[in-house]
């Protein structure tokens, strides 16, 4: 009999099969020696994790705030199917039942429902579990699980209990307090009473409303703050609320509207308004005196008590004040100090006016160039002042020397442009010295406060070189017939000068040697004689402006045709001069050309060919049925013998039906005809000019278009 030693344990997975040798022998016989094989196999062996199955068990630490029925830890034997408990359910069993951490079907270990109790010592449990199968094989272990003090901060409230007065006549869910608690996910809840009438908080921010309009009562509320996540971590507050009678009536203030305007200039600390404010109540405390509005208003203006006063400078020529439109609104709260407050309220307006505090600024350096051929209206320049009052560079400009002989300009007020309204004598003077006045306007509650200051502006007269006259044209031809009696005009000279309007000296330098022109300003007068046939006199005028040196003048040339009255005219083929300039004519003439498609060029060209080959075709049948086989043969050998072009006609090389040889001469010649004009163009192009295409024979050069 083999047996299996006691304390060995079988594994398949190591060792599937032993060899054991064994020996007998009886007395008085041999020994026999034999050999037994014993195969190990795989078996659903119930076997529980090393550390939970050892002797001290599996540890588990966890924290003193850990959620109830948290897992904590979970058995795993193998295999992992068909677990049963004593009762033949299947499962896991605790053998222990004196803690209070849970065992669910599954193995898992979870936290108390109601979580672990709060202690700044370490807590440890023992849990001994028995696993079993369906078969009946079993394993047991021990898991400890060591409970840790919580670091979560606990939830605490600074104070126990609190004194909290509402005034009556408090309207439904308006804050009446709130409380606060320290620690994580903190909610609030009411606890006593338990269905609160009058009051209500909100569970996440802890502020108690009340849920009607208050009347005089008193309530009494315990509030709880507690962890969400684990409410066994809580802390209370008592609240104590009182309602109060209230006396509505509100403090009164002479003046109830406070309207006051200020000069610019005030300095800081100057009163604007005293309030005279009472308190119908008589409460104690006094009044408590604020003021509320813009920044803009609350920056220059504060309260002392009851009197409003200038906290700093009230610039108008700032561009804040201007921003405001140089008015600031404000209000004055006058708050009562019993409970619960009572306020009034007193609207301020403060409107700040102007003061002339500069005086106007010259500008730098003021001083002009003219020519001194200047006409009547030229701008000379421009004189810009400048002044810091309100609104800036508000400015009136006159001189103080009015126009005249020695000062012939003017300025314009507003602007402060100079013109130049009279004649310059640059003969006199070099250059004018001006006093211009710059006068500020609108810059100060009353209009006659006005600041002016002097400003003196020079104008130099830049001297201008002499230029020669202008004369259209300088060159006229011109035709005039000899009258009887006295001289005649025959032509007027347009000439210009110097700009100063200066009158022009005229006079012949050429041409008149026989004294038969006469100048008379700018007219040119004929003096009739004994002019007996047509002649032409060819004269040069010299024109010039001022005497001065030297002169600068321009020569005009005058071609004057004279014919005496009884000569007659003959036509003239000279072309004067003086003709005007013409704009050229530009003549557009569109020429129709059209530009087929390359497709339709292709399907023309096939169709023509097919139209020739068909009536080729149809002449050869009349004639070789009319004119006999004698014809027919010459006309094929006539044929044979063309250039590949004529083969247009027809492609066959079959014989003629029999026929007459002299019966049709017309139809053969016409058919050569027909056939020698096809072939006598051998290319095909397209003209550059036109686009359009046409064809060419190389050799005779000979075109036709298509």
């Amino acid at each position: 009999q083999v047996t299996l030693r006691a304390g060995a344990e079988l594994d398949a997975r190591r060792m599937n099969q032993y060899t054991l040798t064994l020996w007998a022998a009886c007395p008085g016989e041999d020994e026999v020696e034999e050999r037994l094989f014993v195969q190990v196999t795989a078996g659903q062996v119930l076997r529980c994790d090393a550390p939970f199955a050892s002797a001290g068990g599996d540890l588990v630490q966890v924290l003193a705030d850990t959620a109830p029925r948290t897992p904590l830890y979970a058995v795993l034997p193998q295999p992992l199917g068909g677990l049963t408990v004593s009762g033949g359910c299947p499962g896991f069993s605790l053998r222990n039942h004196d803690t209070p951490l849970m065992l669910t079907r599954q193995g898992l270990v979870l936290a108390p429902a109601g979580g672990f109790v709060p202690s700044q010592d370490t807590q440890m449990f023992r849990l001994e579990i028995e696993v079993m199968d369906r078969h009946g094989h079993n394993c047991s272990g021990t898991v400890r699980v060591e409970v840790l003090p919580s670091r979560r901060p606990r939830v605490t409230f600074l104070e126990t209990q609190r004194d909290v007065t509402v005034p009556e006549g408090t309207g439904p869910l308006e804050v009446v307090t709130q409380v606060h608690a320290s620690g994580d996910n903190v909610y609030y809840a009411i606890l006593a009473p338990t269905a609160p009438a009058l009051f209500t908080i909100d569970e996440v921010t802890g502020e108690i409303r009340s849920t009607r309009q208050l009347e005089v009562a008193h309530a009494l509320l315990l509030v709880r703050a507690y962890n969400m996540l684990h409410p066994t971590d809580h802390a209370t507050i008592t609240l104590n609320i009182t309602v109060q009678g209230t006396d509505r009536r509100v403090p009164s203030c002479v003046p109830a509207l406070s309207v006051s305007q200020v000069p610019e200039t005030v300095s800081p600390g100057s009163t604007l308004v005293t309030l005279r404010c009472t308190d119908p109540a008589g409460a104690e405390g006094g009044l408590r005196y604020a003021l509320e509005g813009p920044p803009a208003a609350r920056s220059r203006f504060h309260m002392e008590g009851p009197q409003l006063q200038v906290n700093t400078t009230l610039d108008y020529d700032s561009e804040a004040v201007a921003a405001v439109g140089f008015q600031f609104t404000a209000t004055i709260v006058v708050t009562t100090g019993g409970q619960p407050p009572r306020s009034t309220r007193v609207p301020v307006l403060v409107t700040v006016t102007p003061v002339n505090e500069f005086t106007p600024v010259c500008p730098n350096g003021a001083a002009f160039t003219m020519p001194e051929t200047a006409a009547f209206g030229s701008a000379v320049g421009r004189v810009v002042g400048t002044d810091r009052d309100y609104p800036l560079d508000s400015l009136e400009y006159s001189l103080e020397e009015g126009p005249g002989p020695t000062q012939p300009f003017s300025i314009n007020t507003h602007t402060g442009e100079i013109r130049v309204v009279g004649p310059l004598d640059s003969q006199r003077h070099k250059s004018y010295q001006l006093t211009v006045r710059l006068t500020d306007t609108r810059n100060d509650l009353d209009p006659a406060k006005r600041r002016s200051r002097l400003c003196d502006v020079a104008v130099r007269l830049q001297a201008v070189p002499d230029q020669a006259p202008l004369c259209t044209p300088e060159v006229q031809e011109l035709r005039i017939t000899a009258r009887l009696g006295g001289r005649q005009p025959v032509t007027r000279l347009a000439c210009q000068g110097s700009p100063d309007g200066a009158a022009l000296a005229y006079t012949i330098t050429g041409g008149n040697e026989d004294g038969r022109f006469q100048l008379e300003g700018n007219t040119l007068f004929y003096l009739p004689g004994d002019l007996a046939e047509p002649r032409t006199f060819v004269l040069l005028v010299e024109v010039w402006g001022s005497p001065s040196a030297p002169r600068r003048s321009t020569v005009v040339a005058l071609v004057v045709h004279v014919t005496p009255r009884s000569t007659p005219v003959p036509p003239s083929t000279t072309t004067p001069h003086t003709t005007l300039k013409k704009e050229p004519l530009i003549v557009v003439r569109p020429e129709a050309a059209w530009h087929p498609p390359a497709w339709f060029v292709v399907v023309l060209t096939v169709s023509g060919a097919l139209l020739l080959a068909t009536l080729g075709c149809m002449a050869r049948r009349l004639l070789c049925s009319e004119q006999g086989q004698g014809l027919t043969d010459t006309f094929c050998s006539s044929r044979s013998n063309r250039d590949p072009g004529k083969l247009l006609l027809g492609k066959s090389e079959g014989g003629c039906p029999a026929g007459g040889a002299g019966r049709h001469p017309e139809a053969l010649s016409t058919l050569s005809h027909l056939s020698s004009a096809q072939g006598q163009f051998d290319g095909r192009a397209r003209d550059l000019r036109t686009g359009r295409d046409y064809l060419f024979n190389s050799v005779t050069g000979a075109r036709r278009w298509i």
